[in-house]
Parts: C-alpha cells; structure tokens; sequence
C-alpha cells in the first residue's frame, strides 16, 4: 500500500497542467491567515521562497508534467498533521495570487483525518509499552 499526505482531483491536475503550459514548472504553498488561507497558493517554482520554517509534505506526481512539491508552514503543520490532503479545483476567484486566479477558478484543500494505518505510518500513532 502506498501512502500519501496529499494528493490531486483530476479537475486540479488538468488545471495544473494547463497554467504549466503558461507559467513553466509549478509548486504549492499552504500557509495559515488571511487571504484564502485554507486554499493552497500555486506559484512558479522560484517565485515563492520557501523557508526553513516550511515543510515539504507531498512532491506530487502529475502526468506530463516535472514534480510539484507542496510545502507547508511548520505552524500550520501542526495543527494539520493528522489530516489526509486531497487538492481540487473550484469555480470562483480566490484573493490570493495564486497562478490560477485568472481563470475565474481557484485550488481548494479537501481534508479528511488520517486512518489508523497512516497514522502508524507517518509516527502519529502513540506507542504503547
């Protein structure tokens, strides 16, 4: 079995694979706050710097295109570490920059807890002795 943190609808890989043919190779940031801060921010790979308070949850594999990592503040990963990630695409503009706002569409975060599997796989289950 494969696990994953995060993963891609078809309407967003389509989307994604759309705005590459315009911008080059993409990656997504997930930040708390304002400004559509549930919804993942799509940058050109080097027009947003990632810092060291930022993790890489998921490199997403999209066919036809170069990886897409998805990074996310270490604060906002705490209170999101125990969630499964699911990236879809919505009608609607977002008030971020997000590559995709243009479009009259904007990447939204679907979320569901991890099972009991994931949680053991990535070291969230508590250890009894």
């Amino acid at each position: 079995m494969v696990f994953s943190r995060v993963e891609i609808t078809d309407a967003a890989a389509d989307m994604l694979r759309k705005m590459t043919g315009v911008h080059g190779p993409l990656m997504f940031h997930q930040s708390g706050g304002c400004c559509d801060g549930s919804s993942p921010m799509c940058f050109p790979v080097g027009m947003f710097r990632i810092g060291s308070s930022d993790v890489l949850l998921q490199t997403l594999e999209v066919e036809g295109l170069a990886p897409i990592e998805f990074y996310m503040s270490a604060s906002q990963f705490e209170y999101w570490k125990y969630t499964h990630l699911t990236i879809d695409v919505v009608q609607g503009r977002g008030s971020g920059f997000s590559v995709e706002a243009p479009e009259g569409v904007r990447f939204m975060i679907r979320s569901r807890m991890l099972n009991d599997a994931e949680l053991d796989y990535f070291g969230l289950v508590p250890q009894v002795h």
